[in-house]
């Protein structure tokens, strides 16, 4: 089983992002931030992440996007300021659909939740410094996703005392 354990908008914590990759470091098959850390690109707290920038990151070396496969999944990562997130997910789809991501990875608005939009799955862990709501509340998470294959996931949020905040559990092809 696979396990990509997600984070965003950390805003320059960097004990709370140490903790949640030593939590989750015998599991997880890989580590994405999707932005707004405020750390240097190379700083000891981001190391082992798949990180991109945020409206808040400063250090040139982030990448404005960023694709991985997991365990044969892609996925796409942005910090989602440049694709209008707050309005609509469209832009960020269309961005998806070039790349061939089936897993969109992003942040920005703060707000937990994930959602299925015809064969790709967009997750937004939330903030860990400030949550403004979404799916756990303005409860700080970061997202557990767990899958075999492509067909079953299950989106974990996760608060930092490592309780399960909420799951939902989608299929994609």
């Amino acid at each position: 089983m696979a396990v990509v354990i997600i984070t965003s908008d950390t805003h320059g914590l960097e004990k709370e992002l140490k903790m949640i990759k030593e939590r989750h470091q015998d599991e997880a098959s890989a580590f994405i931030h999707c932005g707004d850390s405020e750390l240097d690109f190379d700083s000891e707290p981001m190391k082992g992440f798949e990180k991109v920038r945020g409206n808040c990151d400063f250090d040139p070396k982030y990448p404005e996007e960023n694709q991985v496969t997991v365990e044969g999944v892609p996925f796409f990562i942005t910090h989602g300021h440049l694709f209008q997130v707050k309005m609509n997910l469209m832009p960020l789809s269309y961005r998806a659909d070039e790349v061939g991501a089936k897993i969109v990875c992003f942040g920005h608005s703060h707000l937990a939740g994930a959602e299925k939009v015809g064969e790709k799955l967009f997750i937004n862990p939330g903030s860990v410094r400030q949550p403004r709501g979404g799916v756990a509340g303005r409860t700080p998470t970061y997202v557990r996703l767990a899958f075999e294959g492509k067909q079953e996931l299950q989106v974990e949020f996760v608060n930092m005392d490592g309780e399960v905040e909420s799951t939902t559990s989608v299929h994609i092809d």
